[in-house]
């Protein structure tokens, strides 16, 4: 008896597979040796917790008529410094130096096997990484998690904060406030341990994308299950969990009235991203994650800031539509 298989799901289950063990293919190391950057990528070491780190950074000099300002560009937790290639080519092009690093337990840096991780120390290890690059006075754009880093730097640097561009951060609620489960760095690292490249790039579709796929998002994917499936694979997962408890514990969501800095949000309105939310009971994941009701409500918190959305965009608006993103930077850089 021959056995009825719909034919519009074999194929996209045997496309799921094919792209998932293409991904595999490809295993990079603990500092992400192996995947290649967009620009000449260099290393600050540095002392920080009783031990010596090493922090990966681009920078990235104009490429045309210098207009003498300086670009930091925060990554998120799934993501890199890597991840904002074409935002530092369309700001390089407009004749900014742009800077962007790898936080420490990302990407091309140190994975400490202890690191006592705050959004202070993370923001420190930034400052002195653009003291050693002589610069003094930055725009700071953080995305996802990068926008939680951004507004701690901009509320520690504020002399040193031009202005705050924050991407589709997140921490514009407090999860645990709302009733968000918490997990234990144990639990944490348990799941980062089954990280792999199908749960990846489906996570990505649904969050980033809202779920649509273009071929140029594949090498994210890559990048971050290289990274997970390689010889550091238990110290990047531990490293992972330590920061997500960071992420969870330390709200910056009570300190958006102390913003003293020019500052922009831009979100994608369709964006669902929630610590916790994977966890939650029903009825109190359905208050979480709503970017078009979080970004008109954080907006009115900072003092002065203006709002940009991105109608139907998700968590990623700089690598999902990026010509459309980086010309809305640009602009609102230029104001």
């Amino acid at each position: 008896m021959a056995l009825r298989f719909p034919v519009k799901l074999l194929i996209s289950s045997l496309m799921l597979m094919s792209s998932a063990s293409a991904f595999a293919a490809n295993v990079y190391g603990e500092q992400l040796e192996g995947f290649q950057y967009p620009y000449p990528l260099q290393h600050f070491n540095f002392a920080s917790q009783q031990q010596t780190l090493s922090m990966g950074y681009m920078d990235v000099q104009p490429a045309q008529h210098a207009n003498g300002q300086t670009v930091v560009l925060m990554h998120g937790k799934n993501f890199c410094g890597a991840t904002w290639e074409d935002t530092i080519k369309a700001l390089s092009q407009q004749g900014y130096r742009v800077v962007a690093p790898d936080q420490i337990g990302f990407c091309s840096s140190s994975k400490p096997a202890n690191y006592q991780y705050t959004f202070q120390q993370l923001a420190q290890n930034t400052h002195q990484l653009l003291q050693q690059l002589g610069v003094d006075k930055a725009v700071i754009v953080g995305h996802s998690t990068g926008g939680m880093l951004a507004t701690r730097y901009a509320l520690m640097y504020p002399q040193q904060t031009q202005k705050l561009v924050l991407v589709n951060p997140i921490g514009l609620e407090d999860w645990k406030a709302k009733g968000a489960p918490w997990r234990s760095v144990d639990q944490w690292y348990q799941r980062e341990l089954k990280l792999n490249a199908a749960g990846i790039k489906k996570y990505e579709q649904q969050t980033y994308y809202v779920g649509q796929w273009k071929p140029e998002y594949d090498k994210w994917v890559d990048m971050l299950a290289g990274l997970n499936s390689g010889p550091g694979h238990k110290k990047v997962a531990w490293n992972s969990a330590l920061i997500y408890d960071m992420i969870f514990t330390q709200p910056v969501y009570y300190e958006f009235k102390d913003l003293k800095v020019p500052t922009t949000l831009m979100i994608g309105t369709s964006d669902t991203t929630a610590i916790g939310s994977d966890i939650a009971p029903p009825a109190v994941k359905a208050q979480l994650g709503h970017y078009n009701v979080l970004g008109k409500q954080v907006a009115k918190l900072i003092p002065g800031a203006r709002l940009i959305e991105f109608p139907g965009m998700g968590h990623a608006p700089q690598m999902e539509e990026p010509q459309k993103f980086n010309q809305t930077l640009i602009d609102d850089l230029a104001r």
